[in-house]
C-alpha cells in the first residue's frame, strides 16, 4: 500500500527526507541527468522566480515513509499549462501501479489549475528515431500507457529534431488534454512549445533551434497523432473530485459533548459544534480523521502542573450535573491556595462566568489531542489542518483559566511543533488571546499576533493593548491590534493585510489560527460586523501564505450563521492555498 501526497519544500524533517530520495530516483533512473539538475530540486521548489515555474513535487511513499516512485510538474499560470518533467517508480518497483497512482495524481492537479492541458517528452517509438530495438520496445510501453489517457504525440512538427546530428532518441512532444475536448490551437502552441524549450532547456538549445522548431508548428489547431496502441476512447479520466493529500484534515473533539452547561444563556453550547460540522460535510475539501490521545505532559509544557493537577482533581470530584463557579479571588495573597476545592477556583480563574463541571478536564484534554492531531498532520505532510473543539481554549494562561477556556490548545501545539522550526500564531477572535500572549511573552520563537475589540470595551479588559509586545527575549514578538467597537469587513481586512505582512517577515516554518467566528454580525458576544463573504475574503488572504497552518476553534455563539461563515472561511483558506 502507498499514498501520493504533494512536498511543498524542504521545511518539514519527513519532506525534506522524501526530496532526498527523490533526488537518489531521480540519479538511478536517469543516469544521463547532470548533478547539477539533480541538486537543484529543492531550488526549484522554494524559488519559483529564478526557475520561471511554479514546480509541484508529488511522493509515493507507504506507511514507513519509505518512497516508491515521485513526479514532478512544473505549471505556468499565464499559459494555463503544466509540464511533466520527471515520473518515475523505484527501481525494481515499476509495474506495480505507482507510475499510474502518481500520472492520476498529476492530471488531478493540472485540471485544478485550470490548465488547457499537460505537455511532456516521451521517447520515440519510430524504428527511424529509436534504432536499438530494446529501447524502442520501452518506448512502445511508456506511450502505451499514456494513450490509455488520452495523451499522444504533437505531430507535423520539428519537435523530435535531434538537437546534433546523429543523435538517437530524440523526444516526442506529447499533449494529454485532460479529457476536456479541448482543441490546441496554433497559437497556444506556439507559446507553449517557446517557453518549454527556453526555460526547461536554456542551456542545451540555442536561439536559431527553438526558433526553428516553434515555426515548424503549421497546423491550426494542432494535430495529435491517431491512437495506435488504444483504438477506442480513452479508458482512463480524470476525475473531478479534491484529491485526499489536498483536503483539510479534520479532527472533531468527540468528548466536547460531554461539557455541557445547562443553564439559561450559557452560549458555549455542543450546538456550535453541530452547526459547523454540517457545513463542512456539504463540502468536498475536508478528510475526517481521529483524534489521537496525547499525554498529560504535553498540556503541561504550556500550563503550570498544579493548575492542570487541579482541574483534573476537581472535575473528577464534582457529581454529575453540577457546577462550581469562581467567586473569591486572591489578588492580595497568592501564596497559600485555599484548601477547599470550590474555593480554591479563583485562586486559577480571570472571571466568574466560566464554571468547572465534572467533565471540563476530559472535555479540555479532548480539545488539545485535536489540535495535537492537527500538528502531526502538518509534519506529516498535509498542509492545511483543522481542529474543529469545544470548550475554546485562547484565554487559558499558562496558570489559570477563563473566558469558557480550560487549556489553551492552540498554545499546546505551537509549543509541539515548535521543535521544528519558529511558530507564528494568528488569533482572529472578536476577544484578545491573551492565554498565547502569556505564554509565550518572553520567547522570540513562537510569533504572537491578535486582532481583537479594543480591551475598554471588550473581554478580557485587562490585556490587548498595542503596548504589549513582549518582554525580554519577546520583546517585539507579540502584535496585538485592538480595533473599535464598530468594523466590518471592508474595514477589517486592511488591518489584516497588516498583520500578515508582519507574520511574513517572522518568516515561521507553521502558522496556527486561533479562529474566532465571534467577529460576525449579531454574535451575542461581539459588536462587528463581518459577514459570510467576508471569512472568505480573509481565509483567502491567509492561505495565500502557502504556509503548513492548522486551524484550532475559538469562538464564534451564532448557531443560526456560524457553520455558513465556517464554510466560507474555509473556502477562502483552501482556495488561497491551492489555486491563488
Amino acid at each position: 500500500m502507498f499514498r501520493i501526497r504533494r512536498v511543498y519544500d524542504d521545511v518539514i524533517p519527513e519532506d525534506k527526507e522524501a526530496i532526498t530520495r527523490a533526488q537518489e530516483i531521480l540519479k538511478a533512473q536517469f543516469p544521463k541527468l547532470s548533478p547539477k539538475e539533480v541538486a537543484e530540486l529543492p531550488q526549484k521548489l522554494r524559488n519559483p522566480l529564478k526557475y520561471r515555474f511554479r514546480s509541484i513535487l508529488f511522493i509515493a511513499d507507504d506507511s514507513k515513509g519509505r518512497i516508491k516512485g515521485f513526479a514532478l510538474v512544473f505549471h505556468e499560470p499565464v499559459l494555463h499549462f503544466c509540464f511533466l518533467d520527471f515520473l518515475s517508480a523505484s527501481k525494481n518497483l515499476t509495474g506495480r501501479g505507482i507510475g499510474g497512482a502518481l500520472y492520476a495524481r498529476v492530471r488531478e492537479e493540472a485540471l485544478s489549475l485550470n490548465s488547457i492541458g499537460l505537455f511532456f517528452e516521451c521517447l520515440p517509438d519510430s524504428p527511424k528515431l529509436s534504432l536499438n530495438p530494446e529501447i524502442r520496445k520501452q518506448n512502445v510501453a511508456r506511450l502505451r500507457f499514456y494513450e490509455r489517457y488520452g495523451a499522444r504525440p504533437i505531430i507535423n512538427t520539428a519537435y523530435e529534431t535531434p538537437l546534433l546530428p546523429g543523435n538517437d532518441n530524440p523526444p516526442y512532444l506529447v499533449f494529454d488534454n485532460l479529457g476536456q475536448e479541448t482543441e490546441l490551437s496554433r497559437d497556444k502552441t506556439l507559446g507553449i512549445v517557446r517557453t518549454i524549450l527556453e526555460r526547461k532547456y536554456a542551456r542545451l538549445c540555442p536561439v536559431d533551434y527553438i526558433d526553428m522548431v516553434v515555426e515548424s508548428i503549421k497546423d491550426d489547431p494542432v494535430q495529435l497523432r491517431k491512437p495506435k496502441y488504444i483504438k477506442s476512447r480513452p479508458v482512463i479520466t480524470v476525475k473531478h473530485t479534491v484529491p485526499v493529500d489536498k483536503r483539510i484534515t479534520l479532527i472533531v473533539n468527540k468528548r466536547h459533548i460531554i461539557h455541557h452547561v445547562h443553564e439559561l444563556g450559557y452560549v458555549e453550547a455542543p450546538a456550535r459544534i453541530e452547526s459547523i460540522l454540517k457545513e463542512m460535510n456539504t463540502t468536498d475539501i475536508f478528510q475526517h480523521i481521529k483524534a489521537n490521545r496525547f499525554g498529560e505532559k504535553r498540556i503541561k509544557a504550556v500550563h503550570d502542573k498544579h493548575f492542570v493537577e487541579y482541574l483534573k482533581r476537581v472535575s473528577a470530584s464534582l457529581e454529575p450535573g453540577k457546577s462550581i463557579y469562581p467567586y473569591v479571588f486572591p489578588i492580595r495573597n497568592q501564596t497559600r491556595p485555599p484548601r477547599t476545592l470550590a474555593i480554591r477556583a479563583g485562586y486559577y480563574c480571570i472571571d466568574t462566568f466560566t464554571p468547572i463541571n465534572r467533565n471540563a478536564f476530559l472535555a479540555a484534554k479532548g480539545a488539545v489531542d485535536c489540535a495535537l492531531t492537527a500538528a502531526n498532520a502538518v509534519l506529516n505532510g498535509q498542509r492545511l489542518a483543522y481542529a474543529l473543539v469545544r470548550p475554546p481554549g485562547h484565554h487559558a494562561e499558562r496558570r489559570s483559566f477563563g473566558g469558557f477556556c480550560y487549556f489553551n490548545s492552540a498554545a499546546a501545539a505551537a509549543q509541539y511543533l515548535s521543535a521544528h522550526g519558529k511558530i507564528a500564531i494568528l488569533d482572529i477572535d472578536y476577544h484578545h488571546g491573551n492565554g498565547q500572549q502569556e505564554i509565550f511573552y518572553e520567547r522570540s520563537d513562537v510569533l504572537t499576533i491578535s486582532i481583537h475589540g479594543q480591551p475598554s470595551f471588550a473581554y478580557p479588559y485587562f490585556s490587548g493593548f498595542a503596548s504589549e509586545k513582549g518582554n525580554g527575549a519577546g520583546a517585539g514578538y507579540n502584535i496585538n491590534f485592538p480595533l473599535p467597537e464598530k468594523i466590518d469587513g471592508e474595514k477589517y481586512r486592511p488591518v489584516l493585510k497588516r498583520a500578515l505582512n508582519r507574520l511574513t517577515r517572522f518568516k515561521p516554518r507553521f502558522l496556527i489560527i486561533a479562529l474566532g467566528l465571534d467577529t460576525a454580525a449579531g454574535d451575542p458576544t461581539g459588536t462587528w460586523s463581518l459577514q459570510a463573504q467576508d471569512f472568505e475574503a480573509n481565509g483567502k488572504m491567509i492561505g495565500m501564505l502557502h504556509l503548513p497552518t492548522i486551524v484550532v476553534q475559538e469562538g464564534g455563539y451564532d448557531t443560526q450563521v456560524l457553520g455558513t461563515n465556517a464554510r466560507h472561511f474555509f473556502s477562502g483558506l483552501w482556495a488561497g492555498t491551492y489555486l491563488a
